[in-house]
């Protein structure tokens, strides 16, 4: 019970570097929006966001088994995944900072309309499943890929993940719950803050990156080393720093003397 609890809080601390979380809100409202009438109850409505969310985790526990497999066939995976999992990581969180998002154009893409807005949601969710890959890329491969052959070792990487994935899911659950106003304040916030979110998002990408290969490779790759809980504490008051000078510099672009006077 600890560990899937801690499952969960690390999806909830997720949240807050989870940029590829962010343009589903976006496309979930407009979804959601595009399926509802006015005979649906907002619960009913609310619905449909778990149905998203159980697409999304249906998607990547079908990748997570396909490691599982590829590692009972083929032989350890760890070691050359995780790197390519954090490398992705720093690139996507470069490509952010440098304002090239490569999930602009997912923020207006659109799922598949059928006739059941139930399976609708549960192919939205599958969809876009794959887009949050880097972001949980880490806890798949540590959850899927180890014990190869072991079925309870392979069930409990399961839990593992869903206690991982409620945790970082659960706004798309929340969101369809709120009034439509406040779904739309929230759609117009992340539109006008979308250059701070996108390089706060690539600072914490970029970081949490660059600490996988410190706190999970190297220690296999060099023999002896480990980070302490000093050099951890001072990485991280570092990142702080960053991105709050970030912050402060973005904010300083965009609250021009011209916006100032409109908004008088």
């Amino acid at each position: 019970m600890s560990e899937l609890l801690t499952a969960f809080t690390l999806g909830n601390a997720a949240i807050l570097t989870n940029v590829c979380m962010l343009p589903l809100y976006p496309g979930l409202i407009a979804f959601l929006a595009g399926t509802a009438d006015s005979q649906r109850s907002r619960l009913t409505t609310g619905l449909l966001g778990a149905v998203v969310l159980a697409g999304i985790l249906s998607m990547m526990i079908l990748i997570g088994l396909v490691l599982h497999v590829t590692q009972a066939f083929f032989g350890s995976i760890f070691n050359i995944l995780l790197p390519v999992i954090y490398i992705i990581v720093i690139v996507l969180g470069v490509l952010l900072l440098i304002g090239r998002s490569p999930f602009a154009k997912l923020q207006t893409a659109q799922a598949p309309m059928l006739r059941n807005p139930y399976i609708t949601a549960y192919v939205y969710g599958l969809l876009f499943g794959p887009m949050t890959l880097p972001c949980t890329g880490p806890i798949i491969v540590t959850a899927f890929a180890t014990g190869a052959g072991d079925a309870g070792m392979l069930l409990d990487g399961i839990v593992y993940f869903l206690a991982f994935g409620l945790g970082f899911g659960w706004p798309l659950v929340l969101l369809p719950l709120l009034a439509l106003p406040v779904q739309r304040r929230f759609v117009s916030w992340l539109t006008h803050n979308h250059l701070l979110l996108n390089r706060v998002s690539g600072i914490l990408l970029i970081s949490v990156g660059i600490f996988g290969f410190i706190s999970e490779l190297l220690p296999l790759w060099i023999d002896g080393f480990e980070p302490t809980g000093a050099l951890i504490a001072l990485y991280w008051l570092i990142v702080i720093l960053i991105a709050g000078a970030v912050i402060y510099v973005t904010r300083r672009e965009t609250h021009t003397p011209e916006q100032s006077i409109n908004a008088a």
